[in-house]
């Protein structure tokens, strides 16, 4: 039964990884492919030449260790704006009528049946100077000129917002939904205000919920590139833009793969720690520690 997701996972993450971190240890060249070979026979000689051009330029040169700073604050402040407004969201659906709940979650997943491309230059309409919510500010007498808003972090993190927020609602909302309420019952007859029971009952138990949801949003939006390029300006440095310059302009292969790397070393292994730490958690409870 395990066997099928594995041998997908080996086909269409390992063995794709494991062919940009080669690449990442090339030298470039101009030609196709524009990389060298790290393992070349001569003359009956066998050379291995690996190259680190690469990693020493990510870790001396101040533009990539910024980008890489941006990114992580950039990823960070807007998991934490989901976070703010997702649990509320998912708070009300979980607790609402299960005909109500129904609705509400099909707002929540409605715009997956949109193109995300679709969706962020919907935003580009509305957050430009003349688009709909300057012309709405201005009929409305709210200000005198157009709000800046396009081409801005600011309008970089509405549109992660948006577009990430759905994948923090529904794994805290599945989380939400089985709570125990008699939880909440003996909390109130213990005489905790509801705001007490929220932070000592609901809060602790919808932890994995939260994590799980956090995950979601931070991940992808490290390396997110559709969004920076289409409501980002000059000034937004993200991973995902640096990774496609690097590649598709620059055609330098290995600096793109070595910030690849990098970058996918600094995501899994915070993963990993946190997954170790969540086994000896569980192995402590089983055996009855504290």
């Amino acid at each position: 039964m395990v066997a099928p997701p594995f041998v997908w996972l080996l086909l269409f993450l390992l063995l794709p990884f494991v062919l940009v971190f080669k690449i990442s240890f090339a030298d470039l060249k101009f030609g196709i492919p524009p990389y060298t070979s790290l393992v070349e026979l001569k003359d009956h000689t066998l050379s291995i030449a690996l190259h680190l051009r690469g990693y020493a330029l990510l870790f001396s040169d101040s533009l990539y260790i910024a980008t890489y700073l941006s990114s992580v604050k950039i990823a960070a402040i807007t998991t934490l704006c989901c976070a703010l407004i997702g649990y509320p969201m998912a708070y009300c659906i979980a607790r609402s009528n299960p005909a109500v709940r129904n609705v509400l979650l099909l707002g929540v997943i409605l715009p997956f049946w949109t193109s995300l491309l679709l969706r962020v230059y919907a935003w580009v309409g509305i957050l430009r100077n003349d688009g709909l919510l300057n012309k709405v500010l201005l009929w409305l007498g709210l200000i005198k000129t157009p709000l800046e808003i396009y081409r801005t972090d600011l309008a970089v993190y509405i549109g992660l917002v948006y577009a990430y927020l759905p994948f923090f609602i529904l794994p805290l909302y599945a989380n939400l939904v089985k709570l125990d309420e008699r939880l909440l019952e003996a909390a109130y007859d213990l005489g905790a205000k509801p705001w007490r029971a929220f932070l000592r009952v609901t809060l602790p138990l919808s932890m994995p919920g939260v994590i799980a949801g956090a995950m979601l949003v931070f991940i992808p939006a490290v390396g997110e590139y559709v969004i920076p390029e289409m409501l980002g300006g000059a000034n937004t440095l993200m991973m995902g833009r640096v990774m496609w310059t690097e590649f598709f302009n620059n055609a330098d292969w290995p600096m793109a793969a070595a910030i690849t790397c990098v970058m996918v070393l600094l995501l899994l292994v915070p993963l990993a720690l946190f997954q170790y730490n969540q086994v000896r958690q569980l192995e402590a409870e089983r055996r009855g520690e504290p």
